[in-house]
């Protein structure tokens, strides 16, 4: 049972230290009750307090790490069963998955053309996060060939598919560094998949065909020294996947109960007849709740909607989303071409900017810093005004960039014309149109102003 805060201050040394980095002991206590603490901050906790507060401090769903080279994922950590409570905090994993009975040419080809997809969403850069590799030959060289031909195409993490130990010896051998998941232990060869694990301190996945069954593989587990455990509870199909998910989530967090308190792994492909019900399962994955997401198929248009889903899921819903402050160059922009300016909320940006990317006038864009707020809602409160206007102007370096003094401020917020005139004297403001869509029209006239 999790204890309260007031339960756990009274096992703290209580000497208000502030080591810890919060200015009470009775705030720590109650941001480790709250998993927003781990209790290794407190430098002067007794052994034996330590062993009641271990359980509280811990967090109910494990952080779980698979690292490549050059990139890694983490999964966990999550503190509730609703995006709107609070926030998701780790964004889950998608993976393509390639087998080894394939040519070597194919499975390099599949992971270079997964791993090399990347496109900008709301002003970053979003990609796939790795490549499950499966034993599909039951051959442990045939499958370390496939490992390292996927290795020399990719830095990102792996997941290494066996039943066969010794294949996963194999494979990471051949997957030269980093932390990869191995995939799966179960009730026939757990004992021999955990020696693996520990030996490679990598994280192992665990198998069952029923949420007892995995409570009592990921204690043996456990037992056996292996910490980082990710969950398969079996099932395949839209509504026993969305079930089982849910039971898992509501077991560790409202429950607290620490054998299935771990992340999870699913494998949307495998309850699709064709791409269009993969991406439909992946999405519901991706919202509820997994760790780990293996698709066996990839085309950009499935993958690009799954990871802007992704983003939107798992940004914070307390917080707006932004676009970097700056200039942005619209349609190669010369000295002669507009200057306009919007606040960084990032539909509004994407608004503005995809209505003169449509209209093949060019154009520079200054996105003032607004603290994402649109641009009425940033004038309201005070974080889109004169001074913030003409603050933009001058540190972007735009003066330097165009041989005219135009600026032209959205129609929203035209009574600001008068004082952002004051605040760059030299300048002449224009009011634009109150609507994104009207700005081709209006582009086209703006020397005549």
């Amino acid at each position: 049972m999790a204890l309260t805060g007031l339960q756990i201050y009274k096992l703290l040394p209580q000497t208000n230290c502030k080591e810890c980095g919060f200015p009470t002991c009775l705030a720590f206590a109650m941001k480790l009750a709250a998993k927003q603490a781990e209790l290794s901050a407190c430098p002067y906790v007794s052994e034996e307090a330590k062993a009641q507060l271990d359980a509280a401090a811990a967090p109910p769903i494990r952080l779980v790490t698979v690292e490549g080279p050059g990139h890694k994922v983490q999964v966990g950590n999550e503190t509730v069963v609703f995006r709107h409570e609070k926030t998701f905090y780790h964004p889950p994993g998608l993976f393509l998955r390639v087998k080894d009975s394939w040519p070597l040419e194919q499975v390099k080809g599949a992971a270079k053309e997964a791993m090399d997809y990347t496109v900008t969403y709301v002003g970053m850069d979003i990609h796939m996060d790795g490549v499950a590799v499966e034993a599909d030959s039951g051959n442990p060289e045939t499958f370390a060939a496939a490992v390292k031909a996927v290795r020399e195409v990719t830095d990102r993490p792996l997941i290494l598919m066996a039943s066969d130990p010794a294949a996963l010896k194999a494979g990471l051998a051949a997957a030269d560094g980093g932390r990869p998941l191995l995939y799966a232990a179960t009730s026939e060869n757990w004992q021999a998949v955990a020696e693996v694990a520990k030996a490679a301190n990598a994280p192992v996945a665990v198998r069952a065909d029923s949420l007892d069954g995995l409570a009592d593989l990921t204690e043996k587990m456990k037992g056996a020294g292996i910490q980082d455990i990710v969950l398969d509870p079996g099932v395949r199909d839209p509504a026993g996947t969305l079930v089982a998910l849910t039971h898992l989530r509501r077991l560790a967090l409202k429950k607290t109960f620490r054998p299935l308190g771990f992340p999870i792994i699913t494998f949307p492909g495998e309850g699709a007849s064709d791409v269009i019900e993969e991406a439909q399962l992946a999405a519901e994955h991706i919202a509820k709740y997994a760790g780990f997401i293996v698709l066996d198929r990839f085309a950009p248009e499935m993958v690009y909607a799954l990871m802007a889903w992704r983003v939107n899921i798992y940004t914070n819903p307390q917080e707006p989303i932004k676009v970097q402050p700056g200039i942005y160059e619209i349609n190669n922009p010369t000295a002669d071409a507009p200057v306009m300016i919007t606040t960084n909320f990032s539909i509004t940006y994407f608004s503005v900017a995809n209505e003169i990317d449509g209209s093949g006038l060019p154009g520079w864009l200054l996105v003032a810093d607004a603290e994402g707020m649109s641009v009425l809602t940033a004038w309201a409160a005070g974080k889109f005004d004169a001074e913030k206007i003409a603050k933009t102007v001058k540190t972007t370096g735009i003066e330097e960039k165009i041989n005219h003094r135009k600026l032209i401020i959205p129609g929203a917020v035209a009574v600001l014309m008068g004082e952002v005139e004051e605040e760059l004297p030299g300048w002449q403001i224009l009011v634009g149109p109150r609507e994104a869509v009207d700005l081709p029209g209006y582009l086209k006239l703006w020397k005549s102003f």
